[in-house]
């Protein structure tokens, strides 16, 4: 949907910035998924289709490279929001101008898609749409553009399939399917220079006034062997819905891919500035190494590729999240 940003110090807590860490370490085979959750926990989602987000990922893929200004970048973005209103979502394409931090200015374009759009109660599910312009974490290739199968694409997958399934079965909170522009533009040096889609929504709100009980971020949420650890800045101001969301995970048995306990990270994503800007809770779904903090194998590579996708990590974020927006 990032990342290696600057090790900072908050309170107690070490905070790893999304931009600064190497290559991450490989965690352990996935043993599979508990087929049978406790008896005490009944499901009431439908089954989250991961070949239906797969192919998403592959479409997003076809468009090439999906950098601000390009025409890739323009083409993906009409194919999201009809998507979206095929599925019956009312969408905004919030289109700005934002410099960049090599002064350059990006024509951004946030699409926010949303379900149930009269009911007061929302809920945000945000990813990141763009996708890096140089694989500078690639020793082969460091000036080519990274293709964002995982890092970018698979939220934006996983959204697009939570609102297909919400159309058969509606929830009885609004949803607002968020997909912010310029995330992965940043200098790893620069603060403030990644993530410029939320950070523009979060100063310019696509309504005025408007407001959302809590949000989820979607990250790179598609790569085998996904390790989900909580997030230092969503566990000092979402962490209610943190632990709401990692529970849930395990009863549908994917606790595996879902560790608890505190690891001290944090990542500057777009759920940061959301928080910041706006003051809604949201809760951050990142893939990283529980033990460096890194990300995974291919980050910022040219190998974030579709040989990354693993459906069964698609599967295991999109029918948790489902499950989560089914239960409010």
């Amino acid at each position: 949907m990032w990342k290696n940003r600057a090790l900072i110090m908050l309170a107690l807590v070490a905070l790893i910035w999304s931009g600064c860490t190497e290559e991450s370490t490989k965690p352990p085979t996935n043993p599979p998924v508990n087929p049978n959750p406790p008896e005490a926990f009944e499901p009431i989602a439908p089954d989250f289709n991961p070949d239906s987000a797969f192919v998403y990922i592959e479409k997003q893929l076809s468009f090439g490279p999906r950098i601000p200004n390009s025409q890739g970048h323009i083409a993906c973005s009409e194919w999201l929001a009809a998507k979206f209103e095929s599925f019956g979502a009312e969408v905004t394409m919030q289109k700005a101008r934002v410099p960049a931090w090599d002064g350059r200015m990006f024509n951004i374009r946030n699409i926010i898609a949303s379900v149930k759009p009269e009911a007061q109660r929302r809920i945000i599910v945000s990813c990141h749409w763009d996708s890096r312009p140089i694989a500078d974490k690639d020793p082969q290739q460091p000036t080519a553009p990274v293709p964002g199968a995982n890092d970018g694409g698979s939220g934006v997958a996983v959204a697009l399939e939570l609102a297909r399934q919400l159309q058969s079965v509606p929830p009885q909170v609004g949803v607002d399917f968020i997909l912010f522009d310029a995330e992965d533009y940043g200098n790893y040096q620069i603060d403030d220079s990644w993530c410029l889609g939320s950070q523009y929504w979060g100063k310019n709100l696509h309504e005025p006034g408007y407001t959302a009980a809590y949000g989820i971020n979607l990250d790179m949420v598609g790569a085998k062997d996904a390790r989900f650890i909580k997030d230092g800045y969503s566990m000092r101001k979402a962490a209610s819905q943190v632990d709401n969301y990692w529970s849930i995970a395990s009863l549908l048995g994917y606790g595996i891919y879902f560790p608890n306990g505190n690891f001290d990270m944090a990542s500057i994503d777009d759920h940061f500035y959301v928080m910041e800007l706006t003051g809604i809770p949201m809760v951050e779904v990142i893939d990283r190494n529980m033990n460096t903090g890194e990300f995974f194998p291919h980050w910022h590579k040219t190998t974030d590729d579709i040989e990354a996708i693993d459906r069964a990590t698609l599967k295991a974020v999109g029918q948790t999240t489902l499950e989560v927006l089914l239960r409010e």
